[in-house]
C-alpha cells in the first residue's frame, strides 16, 4: 500500500504555523519533536490521514516561497462532512474567504487563504 502520508508547508516560524492551524482551525498536533536546529511538527485536521508538516523557512529562498507554494492556485483541500458549520467557524475565527459559497457538481466549495497566502477550498463533496 502507498499513500501521500504528509505535505510540507512553509511557514515563517513554527509558532505563527502552530497558532494558525491548531489554535484558530483546530487541527490536531500530531508531533511536534526538537531536532535541535529545527522541530518535525505535523499537524491535522482529524488524527488520522494526511498531514501538513509545519516547515520554518530558513533562508531568502524559502522566506520567498511562503505562500507560494501552489503558484497562486488553490492547492490544499480542506474537505468536511458540515460545509455551513465549518463555514461559520472559520468566519468567527477570522479566517479570510475569497468568495461567498457557491454550488459546483461535485459540492459545496469557497476559496479562502491562510494568513501565509496560501489558497485552500473547503469542500463538502455531494
Amino acid at each position: 500500500m502507498r499513500r501521500i502520508a504528509a505535505l510540507s508547508l512553509i511557514v515563517p516560524d513554527y509558532q505563527a504555523g502552530l497558532d494558525f492551524y491548531v489554535g484558530k482551525l483546530g487541527f490536531k498536533l500530531i508531533e511536534d519533536v526538537d531536532q535541535g536546529h529545527k522541530r518535525w511538527i505535523t499537524v491535522a485536521p482529524t488524527a488520522t490521514g494526511p498531514m501538513l508538516v509545519l516547515a520554518r523557512a530558513e533562508n531568502d529562498r524559502q522566506r520567498a516561497a511562503i505562500g507560494g507554494q501552489g503558484a497562486g492556485r488553490v492547492w490544499l483541500f480542506l474537505e468536511t462532512d458540515d460545509f455551513a458549520r465549518d463555514h461559520a467557524a472559520m468566519l468567527a475565527a477570522g479566517v479570510e474567504f475569497e468568495e461567498a459559497p457557491r454550488h459546483e457538481p461535485y459540492g459545496i466549495v469557497a476559496v479562502w487563504r491562510d494568513p501565509f497566502g496560501n489558497r485552500w477550498d473547503l469542500l463538502q463533496r455531494q
